[in-house]
This record gives structure tokens, C-alpha cells and sequence, in this order.
């Protein structure tokens, strides 16, 4: 099935009840039919419903459906954006292990990477997304993942996907792709060479700022990164808490198992049936709606890219962005809603952020209605001043997330914003 077809029909069978909307299963446990159905159950010697901190079938068309468009092997779904990330480093990271992580990152990823993780005695290693090269030479035995972003938040550079996943391969390391700005719809990081991908389903996905989660999507036979990989001991050694379960050893997406059966089951960050339910309503309309996004955002860069007020703009679908020839080769139907603007100054940024009328001042993106942000006093406040120009966010930068308004509405706000 093409894109469109999947983002409706993925992953949803028909129930009992030959429901045309997906039901919502909004219930805490399961029915076994008998105890040695659940010890099977228990022992993965069946595949089926255990407890909604695990698996729930209204969760289950969301993974599914979300992982077909991520053209992955498996998904596996979680309470937000940041439990996503956090999933993803720690199952493969552990106390005296390292970690690279791009220094352009939402700046609630920087805090992660740069402060929380380090008292589970894991380092972050950092590297200028523009500068790939970066990376090689802070590579070492106990270097886990290669974590970036497909289009940055709020600098809205490209990365350059090829050269980090030579890098990766050479030394037998899994990427992490956050590819929220960008969705399934205009880039597929997994069909680019890269093993994990991560959302906040929170921003796109459910299209209208309804709902908080994320979601983890592994790669087709990522078992053959993993497997015998010394890096990875833990998918290839016995888990003495599942059974002395060897995760490598199963015909199922181990990474995402893992994160299911391990991550999942003792920290519990899941999704709830009924958000799940949510993000698969906007999966129905995200083909169609990230073309709008991308195609105001585009008319509303060229404006901001000719105002005298406007020091420089940040949209990869202009000739003149530097990712411009990344993002010609990697996407191909739009650059997404996002984008940024520098101003000359902090007041005069401030002034704008409380200027706009259509544009609301909200830490969010991807929804419906335009958002305006300015990162340094809002979503990147906790970085140092050094910490903001490492992560492309000057304090004269504005980001917004062009919603589906009308686009000359949106273009003449912005006009009385700058005047």
C-alpha cells in the first residue's frame, strides 16, 4: 500500500464488532483463558495481551500503524517524546558507557544528555551536526549510540545522514534519529542507513496539541548490527530477569522488544489507550496536512527572508539555507512547518513574541495553529550562553511552527509584528 493508504488502513484488522473506527481498549489488564495461557503468555511462548503497561490493542494499530509509514520492523509506544529518547539510550547505554549526541537538539534533549543522564554514570559526547567528522574521534569501545535529528529544533539544520551512518557502521555504533519536525511523511531516516528512529507524538502526529507520547521505531534486521556486537553484550547474554530470555536469538524487532518487555515493564512510561487513540486520528490526515505545513511555511520564509528586521532565516526549503542541498537530497514533499528568524536583539525578539495576534506565544510545534517561541527564555533557558551558540539558538532567534491557517493571514501578522 502507498503512504496515504497506510497512514488510514495500517495495522487495524477488523474487531469482533467489525468496527470501521478504531475502538478505544481502555482497560488496565486482560482475561487469560486459563493459567497455562498465561504462562505462555508470560514465557513468549504466545504472543498476546498481558497489561496495558506492556501492550493494549488501541496502542497496538498506533505502534503498527506508525512503524509501516517508518517503513521499520517494530514500534513500540511510550508516555512522551522524552521517554522515547530516554528508552532508546537506556537500552543500550549503562553506567560507564558514553554517548554522541548532536549539539543542534531540542533543548529538553540537551538537558537530558547534558545533565540527567550523567548521575545514571553515562557521559555525553557532543558533535556540530554541520560537521559530521566530528563524530569519529569521539568514538571509543564504550560509545553506545549516535543520537541527531533529521531537521534540528529550533537551529533547522539538516543532518547529513549519510556521512554519520558511515561513521556509525564503521565502528558498529546504532543511530538515533529524532525525526519529529520532519514526520514519516517527508523523511524516513531507516530507509537512509539509520537504525532507531524517535518521536514526540505529542507535535505532529496528533496534529491539534491533544495529547503527550512518542513512539520508538527499530530498522529491518537491525539483529545483524547487534547480534555478536560486543557494544550490545546485554541482547546477546541471558536475561536473568525475563528467563534467561537471549533477545538476539528471537525472529522479532529486538530493540523495541526490549524496550517493551524490559524498559517499559519496570519504569512504565506508557502510553494511555484513549492518546493512542488520538495520535491514530491524526495519522489519518498527516500526509495531507504536512504538505500544507510545508508549503505556508516555505511562502511565509521568502516574506521573513526579504524584511529589512530580519537578520537571516532558517528554512531548509530556501536556496540560500545551508542544509538547502542536504534536504534536496533527502526530502522530497515538503521541509515541515518549522522554521526560525534572527533579530537583532533579545528586546526586540521579545517584542515580536508579544506582538502576533494569529500566532500564539506556546512551547509546543505541529499543531493545527501557528505557535511562536522564543527558545533562549523559554525551551532553552536552562542552557549556558556558550551552551545557546553551540546549539545554534542566538537570543534574537524566533522559531515558529506554521499551523493551517491561511498563510497570508499569517504572513500579514507578522507583517504588524516586525513594523
Amino acid at each position: 500500500m502507498r503512504e496515504q493508504t497506510l497512514a488510514i488502513h495500517a495495522g487495524y484488522d477488523k474487531d469482533a464488532q467489525g468496527t470501521m473506527a478504531v475502538p478505544i481498549y481502555q482497560t488496565t489488564a486482560y482475561e487469560f483463558k486459563n493459567t497455562e495461557h498465561a504462562a505462555n503468555l508470560f514465557e513468549l511462548k504466545e504472543l498476546g495481551n498481558i497489561y496495558t503497561r506492556l501492550m493494549n490493542p488501541t496502542t497496538d494499530v498506533f505502534e503498527k500503524r506508525f512503524t509501516a509509514l517508518e517503513q521499520g520492523a517494530g514500534g513500540v509506544g511510550t508516555a512522551s517524546g522524552m521517554s522515547a529518547i530516554f528508552y532508546a539510550i537506556a537500552n543500550v547505554a549503562e553506567s560507564g558507557d558514553n554517548i554522541i549526541v548532536a549539539k543542534q537538539v531540542y533543548g529538553g534533549t540537551t538537558t537530558l544528555t547534558g545533565h540527567t543522564i550523567k548521575r545514571f554514570g553515562i557521559e555525553t559526547r557532543y558533535f556540530d551536526v554541520n560537521n559530521p567528522s566530528e563524530i569519529e574521534a569521539l568514538v571509543d569501545e564504550k560509545t553506545k549510540i549516535i543520537l541527531f535529528e533529521s531537521i534540528t529544533n529550533p537551529s533547522i539544520d539538516v543532518a547529513d545522514f549519510d556521512s554519520i551512518v558511515t561513521i556509525a557502521n564503521k565502528y558498529n555504533i546504532i543511530t538515533c534519529v529524532d525525526n519529529t519536525v520532519a514526520t514519516p511523511i517527508l523523511c524516513k531516516p531507516l530507509t537512509l542507513g539509520c537504525d532507531v528512529v524517535v518521536h514526540s507524538a505529542s507535535k505532529y502526529t496528533t496534529g491539534q496539541g491533544l495529547a503527550i507520547g512518542g513512539i520508538v521505531v527499530e530498522r529491518e534486521n537491525l539483529v545483524d548490527k547487534i547480534k555478536g556486537n560486543l557494544r550490545y553484550a546485554h541482547f546477546n547474554e541471558p536475561d536473568e530477569s525475563y528467563h534467561g530470555l537471549i533477545y538476539s536469538d528471537l525472529p522479532l524487532p529486538l530493540f523495541t522488544l526490549r524496550v517493551r518487555l524490559a524498559l517499559l515493564r519496570d519504569l512504565g512510561a506508557t502510553p494511555s489507550p484513549f492518546n493512542s487513540w488520538l495520535y491514530i486520528q491524526g495519522l489519518e490526515t498527516l500526509p495531507l496536512r504536512m504538505k500544507q505545513h510545508s508549503d505556508s511555511a516555505l511562502k511565509i520564509a521568502n516574506f521573513l527572508e526579504n524584511h529589512p528586521k530580519v537578520k537571516q532565516v532558517n528554512y531548509p526549503g530556501l536556496a540560500s539555507h545551508r542544509s538547502y542541498t542536504l534536504a534536496q537530497k533527502y526530502f522530497s514533499k515538503g521541509h515541515s512547518g518549522l522554521l526560525s528568524f534572527e533579530v537583532e536583539t533579545l528586546e526586540e525578539a521579545r517584542k515580536i513574541a508579544d506582538s502576533t495576534e494569529i500566532f500564539k506565544l506556546v512551547v509546543n510545534i505541529g499543531d493545527s495553529k501557528s505557535i511562536i517561541t522564543h527558545p533562549a527564555s523559554t525551551t532553552h533557558q536552562q542552557l549556558s550562553a556558550q551552551e545557546l551558540i553551540e546549539a545554534g539558538v542566538p537570543s534574537g532567534l524566533i522559531r515558529l511552527s506554521i499551523g493551517l491557517e491561511d498563510s497570508e493571514d499569517l504572513i500579514s501578522d507578522l507583517k504588524k509584528a516586525l513594523a
